[in-house]
C-alpha cells in the first residue's frame, strides 16, 4: 500500500543471515536476538563497512572517525571526532562534497560545518538549529528548510530569508506531497548551481480530518490527520521557485492544480529550465512538461503516455553528463521498465534497454566510457544485478557475479563502485569494482553471526499462477530438525500488494526473522509472491486492477494447492499472517476460504478501499463512484459473517496509514454477524510498531498461533 514498500520492510523484520549448522550446536534464538527492536539484535547482524565516496576515493566512517579505505583493505584515518571538537561527540554521518578539497561536511542539532582534515580546522560553518526537512546545496552552500510551518533559505554567509508567511497545518511548504506516492520523498529541490530552489506548496485545507487522539494527556487531546480518502476531496499542490540572486519567488504556471499530481521534479544542467511529470487524478494520462525557471511560464509538453489502466511515473529525467541536450527517461510503456533517450525538445533518440526484465535503478554514469550503470533483474526475476549500458550501442555488460542481490554505489565519475551484496548462502560481501573492466577487489567477507545457533532450512522454488502460465516464486522455511515423515503446522505469510516483494535471491531467500523464530517452534512457513507484486512487468503488476485482492487470492490458493501435495504439511493446521496489504489479504483469505485457514493474524488491515487514501487507492481501484462493483467485491465488511477460524486483528491505535476506521468497522460487522474475532491495539503507535514494542508485537503474534494452531 502506498508507502507499502517501506512499511513492509519496517514491520516485517529485517532479513537476517543463515548458514548450515551442525548437530552439536544447541543455542536457540529469542525475539531479543531476531527482532529489530530487540536488545541483542545488533549483535546478530553480519559485519558491515560504512562507506561513502570522496570524488573517486572510497572513504570509510565509523562511530568516531573517518578516513580512506584502500583497495588493499587497509585503512588510513584522516580525522576523529576529537579533532573536530566537543560539539561532535557521537556517531556521525559524514559527507565529502568536494572531490578536490580535503573537507568533510558534518552536522549536529546546532550547526553544519566543513572541517578540513588536512588543516585540522573548521573552515566554514552554518547555523542549523530548528531546521526541519532541510536540503543543503554543496555548490552555493545555501540551505532550505522549514521552521514553524514557514519556508526559509539561509545562504552561505548565514543570512536568513523567510520565503513564506501563510504556512500552517493547512498550507504546507517544502515537504513531501501526494502522500509520498509517485516516487516523492521530499519537497525541496536545488538547481545544480544552488542558486534556485524549487519547492512544493500543498493546500490541504479542504481535505477531511481523520480524528486521531492522543491518550497520553491527563485528558485525551484531539490530534487530527489530514487524510484524503478515495473519491473524496484531495489536496492541491503547486510548485514555486525561489531565486537567491533576485530574492524573488515565482510559481509554475501549470494551470488549475485541482485533481492533478505534480511529481519527479528535475532541473536542466544550467538551472534555467525545470521539468516535471503531470498526472491527472485518474492516473491514466501522464505528461512530461518543461517550464522557464525565471518566469514560471510553460515551455512545452515533451512526452505523453496514456493507459487504459494507469501510468505511474516514479523517476525524474536525468541529463547525460557529457551532453546537456539529451536526457534519460524511464517508462514501462513496452511492458517493462526501460530506459529511453530523448533530446531536450522531446524527440525520441532511441530506446536504450529492452527485453522481458525490469530496470530497477539508474545508479549513475561512467563519463569516460559514456555508459549508464543500472541495476536490473535481467539475470533472474528475483535477483538484483549491476550492468553497464553503452549509450552508443545499448550493449549491456554485467559488472558483478551474476548471482544474488547486489546494491552498488558509484564514485563521482562512475569509474568505480562499491558493491554490497548477499546470496542465499552468503551473509554479506563487499567488493570494490572497476566499472570499465569489471575487475573486483574484495573489501569484506562477513562471517556468519548465527554460528552456534539452530538455524532453519531455507528453500525457494516456483509454482504456476492461477492463469496456468505465469511463474510465481516462493520461499519455504522449515525447522532445523525437519523430518519429512512428520506433519507440521504451517503458516502462510502474505503481503501480495504493489511495490513490494517477499522472495529474493539474498540471504535466506530474503526471509524475515519472525519466520526463523516460528520454524524454531516447529512450524513451516510458506511465502509466495502473487501477481500484483513488483519487479515482474506491467501485465503482472496490473492484473489486479480495479479488484484488489481477487487475483492475489487466486494465486495464494495455488500456493495452498501446492502445500496440499506435501505430505509433511498438516492441512488441518494451516494459518495465515500478514500486515498492511498483507493484513487485508489475511482477512480476505480467512473469510473467502473459511474452511481452509484455521488461524489468522491480520495487522493494520485495509477492510474497505473507500477508507484508503486517494493516490494509492484510486490508482489501483479507481473511485468508489466509478467502480462501485469493484469496491463492493473487495470490501470485507459484508464477509464478516463468513469468519469461522480464530482471527486476531492488531492495529496501531494512531495508525495514519491504514486508519483505525478499517478494523473498527470490521469489528462492528462481526458483532452484527455474531462472529468472534480477537482485537489488540498499540496506543500511540502508527502503522508499524517502533522500538521494543515490535518485540511485544511479535510475542503476541507468536502466542496466538501457539494457542490456536499448534
Amino acid at each position: 500500500m502506498m508507502k507499502i514498500k517501506s512499511l513492509l520492510i519496517l514491520f516485517s523484520l529485517l532479513t537476517l543471515p543463515h548458514l548450515p549448522m551442525t548437530a552439536q550446536e544447541e543455542k536457540l534464538f529469542t525475539l531479543e536476538d531476531l527482532n529489530f527492536g530487540g536488545n541483542n539484535y545488533r549483535n546478530m547482524l553480519p559485519e558491515n563497512l560504512w562507506l561513502t565516496w570522496w570524488g573517486n576515493q572510497l572513504m570509510y566512517q565509523d562511530a568516531e572517525e573517518g578516513g580512506m579505505q584502500e583497495t588493499s583493505g587497509e585503512r588510513k584515518a584522516f580525522f576523529t571526532l576529537k579533532d573536530v571538537g566537543t560539539d561532535f561527540h557521537s556517531a556521525f554521518s559524514a559527507q565529502y562534497p568536494y572531490a578536490d578539497q580535503t573537507v568533510v561536511l558534518l552536522k549536529n542539532s546546532k550547526q553544519r560545518i566543513l572541517y578540513d582534515w588536512k588543516l585540522k580546522k573548521t573552515v566554514w560553518q552554518q547555523t542549523c538549529e530548528g531546521e526541519q526537512f532541510s536540503e543543503w546545496n554543496a555548490a552555493s552552500r545555501a540551505v532550505a528548510y522549514v521552521k514553524d510551518h514557514q519556508l526559509f533559505v539561509r545562504d552561505a554567509d548565514n543570512k536568513e530569508q523567510k520565503l513564506t508567511a501563510d504556512g500552517s497545518r493547512d498550507i504546507v511548504y517544502g515537504q513531501s506531497v501526494h502522500r509520498n506516492e509517485f516516487g516523492i520523498d521530499k519537497g525541496l529541490f536545488w538547481s545544480p548551481n544552488g542558486m534556485r530552489l524549487a519547492f512544493y506548496r500543498m493546500d490541504q485545507s479542504k481535505v477531511t480530518d481523520y480524528p486521531q487522539v492522543d491518550i497520553f494527556q491527563r485528558s485525551a487531546t484531539y490530534e487530527p490527520d489530514k487524510y484524503p480518502m478515495a473519491g473524496e476531496t484531495s489536496h492541491q499542490v503547486t510548485v514555486g521557485i525561489y531565486d537567491l540572486h533576485t530574492q524573488q519567488t515565482i510559481y509554475l504556471q501549470a494551470g488549475n492544480p485541482t485533481d492533478r499530481y505534480f511529481t519527479n521534479i528535475a532541473w536542466a544542467p544550467d538551472g534555467n529550465t525545470l521539468y516535471m511529470f503531470e498526472l491527472n487524478r485518474d492516473q491514466n494520462d501522464c505528461r512530461l512538461v518543461s517550464y522557464d525557471a525565471t518566469t514560471g511560464q510553460r515551455i512545452a509538453e515533451l512526452y505523453r503516455e496514456t493507459s487504459e489502466k494507469y501510468v505511474e511515473p516514479l523517476h525524474p529525467i536525468v541529463f547525460l553528463p557529457w551532453d546537456s541536450d539529451k536526457f534519460i527517461m524511464q517508462s514501462q510503456r513496452d511492458g517493462f521498465n526501460h530506459l529511453y533517450i530523448y533530446n531536450k525538445v522531446g524527440k525520441l533518440q532511441k530506446q536504450l534497454t529492452r527485453g522481458p526484465f525490469v530496470v530497477q535503478q539508474v545508479l549513475g554514469f561512467n563519463e569516460k566510457q559514456k555508459s549508464i550503470i543500472i541495476t536490473s533483474n535481467e539475470a533472474n526475476p528475483i535477483q538484483h544485478n549491476t550492468y553497464t549500458v553503452s549509450v552508443k550501442t545499448g550493449k549491456r555488460v554485467l559488472l558483478d557475479n551474476g548471482k544474488g542481490s547486489h546494491h552498488a554505489v558509484l564514485s563521482a565519475n562512475g569509474e568505480w563502485m562499491y558493491d554490497r551484496y548477499t546470496e542465499p548462502d552468503v551473509p554479506r560481501n563487499i567488493d570494490l569494482v572497476n566499472t570499465k573492466t569489471g575487475k573486483a577487489q574484495r573489501l569484506l567477507t562477513a562471517a556468519d553471526p548465527w554460528k552456534g545457533y539452530k538455524v532453519p532450512i531455507f528453500e525457494s522454488g516456483t509454482i504456476k499462477a492461477a492463469d496456468g502460465t505465469t511463474d510465481l516464486y516462493y520461499r519455504m522455511v522449515k525447522p532445523h530438525d525437519f523430518n519429512p515423515t512428520k506433519k507440521y503446522p504451517t503458516i502462510v505469510y502474505v503481503y501480495g500488494g504493489p511495490h513490494a516483494h517477499n522472495v529474493e535471491a539474498g540471504w535466506h531467500w530474503y526471509s524475515r526473522s519472525w519466520e526463523t523464530y516460528m520454524a524454531q517452534k516447529g512450524y513451516i512457513l510458506f511465502i509466495l509472491d502473487n501477481r500484483g507484486s513488483e519487479n515482474r512487468g506491467l501485465a503482472f503488476e496490473q492484473a489486479t486492477f480495479r479488484q484488489l485482492g481477487q487475483i492475489e487470492m487466486q494465486d495464494q490458493m495455488k500456493g495452498v494447492d501446492f502445500l496440499r501435495t506435501l505430505p509433511y504439511v498438516d492441512m488441518q493446521r494451516l494459518g495465515v499472517h500478514g500486515w498492511s496489504f498483507g493484513g487485508f489479504m489475511t482477512i480476505s483469505l480467512m473469510v473467502n476460504y473459511p474452511d481452509v485457514f484455521k488461524v489468522g493474524v491480520a495487522g493494520g488491515p485495509v477492510i474497505d478501499w473507500k477508507w484508503y487514501e486517494v493516490m494509492y487507492g484510486e490508482r489501483y481501484m479507481d473511485t468508489p463512484q466509478t467502480n462501485p462493483d469493484g469496491y463492493a467485491k473487495t470490501s470485507l465488511i459484508d464477509k464478516a459473517k463468513n469468519l469461522k477460524g480464530k482471527l486476531q486483528i492488531i492495529t496501531g491505535y494512531n495508525d495514519n496509514t491504514v486508519v483505525p476506521q478499517h478494523c473498527l468497522s470490521f469489528l462492528d460487522a462481526c458483532i452484527k454477524a455474531g462472529t468472534q474475532p480477537d482485537f489488540f491495539a498499540y496506543p500511540g503507535e502508527e502503522h508499524n510498531m517502533r522500538g521494543h514494542a515490535s518485540v511485544h508485537l511479535h510475542e503476541r503474534i507468536t502466542q496466538y498461533f501457539e494457542d490456536y494452531l499448534k
